[in-house]
């Protein structure tokens, strides 16, 4: 059997699709899975993907407990059990850098887990962190604010005729990868334990998703003001190391077709 953590969230959600014989774990029992499940022994992998996921989220009593300290029990289970891992960390560690830069606490928590993992990795029977880049595809209806910028704006042409977009966004590139491209490389890829980059490693600017949204569904573009509020918390550019060789990823654009 399978253990998938965030099996109610939108990358969870895809992962359950693909898999079978899994018991779903969710942050609402999270820690009651931990203290009353008794069948470690019959568990195959584990896939963590549940997390408290906003980047703008201040309570950190609420990031610890569960992008921390639930995940680092998890481990310790893996670990003592010899189960094999794969976890969802995310590319917002790099900040605006080409190095580790984190701008929020949300990312913060996520590389917390990274050196964590990185200090033991010898200690897990195969573990793999994946630095997840600019998710979208399938499933992010519930996601709001939180959505990625591909399924926002199909949303706000599709109810309103015009989709709104942040001043000077033609300056900001990211890495996008469809959510099909992340299940498919997480659940098939043969590397050895380690933490790697997965996005396309081609960014394009949220300007280029905006138009190629309304090349899609007609419309317009509405420029509006850059909130305060993401001021120096925002990424400006994301770019994947290329990791996963020849692996065609869907573009934007192709996905939208």
């Amino acid at each position: 059997m399978i253990i998938l953590t965030g099996a109610k969230g939108f990358i969870g959600c895809n992962f359950k699709k693909r898999l079978q014989d899994v018991i779903e774990v969710d942050i609402s029992n999270s820690y009651d899975f931990l203290n009353s499940f008794s069948e470690w022994n019959k568990v195959s992998l584990i896939i963590h993907q549940g997390a408290i996921s906003s980047t703008t989220e201040k309570n950190l009593r609420v990031l610890y407990d569960y992008n921390v300290l639930f995940t680092l029990r998890l481990f310790e289970l893996a670990i003592q059990h010899k189960i094999p891992v794969k976890y969802a960390s995310s590319a917002s560690v790099y900040g605006n850098k080409n190095s580790i830069n984190p701008l929020n606490q949300y990312a913060i928590s996520k590389l917390q887990i990274d050196y964590h993992v990185m200090d033991h990795i010898n200690d897990f029977k195969h573990i793999q962190g994946f630095r997840y880049f600019n998710v979208y595809g399938e499933g992010e209806e519930d996601k709001g604010d939180q959505a990625s910028p591909v399924s926002k704006f199909t949303k706000q042409i599709k109810e309103t005729g015009k989709l709104k977009l942040f001043e000077g966004s033609e300056s900001f590139h990211r890495d996008f990868i469809c959510v099909d491209d992340v299940v498919e490389i997480v659940l098939n890829n043969k590397k050895p334990s380690g933490i790697y980059d997965l996005g396309c490693g081609v960014p394009v600017s949220f300007k280029h998703v905006a138009q190629c949204v309304v090349n899609r569904y007609g419309g317009n573009i509405e420029h509006i003001p850059f909130p305060d509020h993401l001021k120096d918390k925002y990424q400006l550019y994301t770019c994947a190391n290329k990791e996963w060789g020849d692996y065609k990823f869907i573009t934007v654009k192709e996905y939208l077709k």
